[in-house]
């Protein structure tokens, strides 16, 4: 594959034996794919330390701790016998690994501890089947990430909460205070967690039932009751109304460190949910629920939005003349070229098959047609080289709507996918309507 856009943002790197890397690598990579990341294969530890060394942070790095005593004769005096703990501080220091073991090393606590304390991210017992390697390492690759905004809605004072730590890791707290317009402020901001102190929940026990009946309710939103004093009693009827967790109030550190822990297990829920697995984008349900959001905060703001539809052109042809496996090459490219074209606030969807939606933060119709058009052009230059000396180049059609105009989700998308409908009949490679006839 030519051309200078990286196929795959992240990379896992394995050490491991020959005869793990010969029987499993074709597999192990194709899994990986799937998943929007690409596997490096090493038998040699003096290679695998140069290309951690190298790694510009985007790279998990996967140790077969049978390979490790390779390190003898592969970057020591093999007159020496080393012990484990010694294997591997030889590791690049600054970074950590993730170590495969076989069951028998796995019923070894100590060495388990050893593990824990070398750089360890994460452990797993061997023989792991690859669908299931790749899927905890994609986890691994989710958690790492600094990851989107997690919004909490405090009811009550926030006194003791340093907000400055939540801040810091991707959290933002709104405080609200009237328990009876709680549901419409979490109706509004869409938050992914609400906290309630106990002195709130006594006066007004009905409030987690009120926000989960609500059929918009989000699946992955938690309502935590947060506790001064321990009160069994007032646990159970917290849990037993609708409350997800009942976290301890009075060391405000603490309480921090629990908030910074269940935000990170919220953004691995919400990328399984919403996120679509090939590229990593945001999938039809991600969108939705991201789109809408993004129209109130533009009707408060009082923004424009550029609302497009993008779908590649004659990509069944594309398939049926290069295969799947190319198609999805396609369409991994286009996403990774479309997504270096967006501002901070703008969105972007693979909504099903090789359809794609892109919205446009505080834009009008016409300069959202110009920088669709420049990310139609961009996509156009890319050089695909399906075999040595045979280089294509493939393209696609978009269609735009434009907030206030259309001023809801749905409205949005059916105009622009109407104006695509009109850029294939016009002769495909282009974007409607075009800026001299858009209204």
């Amino acid at each position: 594959m030519a051309g200078n856009v990286p196929l795959y943002k992240y990379r896992a790197l394995l050490l491991s034996q020959n005869f793990f890397i010969k029987d499993n690598a074709a597999e192990l990579r194709l899994h990986a794919h799937k998943y929007d990341f690409d596997m490096g294969f090493f038998s040699e530890v003096s290679e695998f330390v140069a290309a951690v060394e190298s790694d510009t942070g985007n790279g998990l790095f996967v140790i077969d701790l049978d390979a490790l005593h390779n390190m003898q004769s592969d970057m020591l005096d093999s007159r020496k016998t080393l012990m484990l703990g010694e294997l591997l501080q030889r590791l690049p220091a600054g970074r950590e690994y993730v170590y495969l073991q076989s069951s028998r090393q796995g019923g070894r606590y100590l060495l388990q501890q050893k593990l824990v304390d070398s750089h360890c991210l994460a452990y797993a017992e061997k023989p792991i089947a690859n669908d299931v390697l790749v899927d905890k390492l994609f986890n691994l690759f989710v958690q790492q990430k600094r990851g989107e905004l997690v919004r909490i809605v405090h009811l009550g004072d926030p006194a003791g909460l340093d907000e400055n730590c939540l801040r810091q890791a991707r959290i933002e707290l709104v405080a609200h205070d009237q328990a009876q317009t709680l549901h419409l402020r979490v109706r509004e901001l869409q938050p992914d967690m609400v906290l309630v102190s106990d002195l709130e929940f006594a006066r007004t026990d009905s409030l987690a039932r009120v926000l989960k009946k609500n059929i918009e309710a989000d699946p992955v939103r938690e309502i935590v009751l947060l506790q001064r004093q321990p009160d069994a009693i007032l646990m159970q009827c917290a849990l037993a109304s609708g409350f997800d967790a009942v976290l301890p109030a009075a060391d405000a550190e603490l309480l921090c460190a629990q908030l910074v822990s269940r935000a990170s297990k919220i953004r691995i829920s919400k990328d399984l949910i919403a996120k679509d697995r090939a590229t990593g984008l945001l999938n039809k349900v991600g969108l939705q629920k991201r789109a809408r959001e993004l129209i109130r905060q533009a009707a408060r703001e009082e923004r424009p939005l550029a609302f497009g539809v993008i779908d590649i052109d004659k990509f069944k042809t594309i398939n049926d003349t290069w295969g799947h496996y190319f198609g999805d090459i396609v369409i991994k490219r286009l996403a990774v070229c479309l997504a270096s074209h967006l501002g901070e606030r703008d969105l972007l969807s693979r909504f099903g098959g090789e359809e794609f939606v892109v919205v446009f933060w505080d834009c009008t119709l016409e300069q959202g047609w110009r920088r669709l058009d420049a990310m139609r052009q961009a996509f156009g230059a890319l050089p695909f080289e399906i075999r040595p000396g045979d280089v294509r180049r493939f393209s696609f059609s978009g269609g735009m709507a434009a907030y206030p105009t259309y001023q809801t989700e749905n409205a949005l998308f059916v105009r622009a996918d109407a104006m695509l409908y009109e850029a294939k009949q016009g002769g495909r490679d282009r974007v409607c309507p075009l800026p001299a006839i858009s209204s």
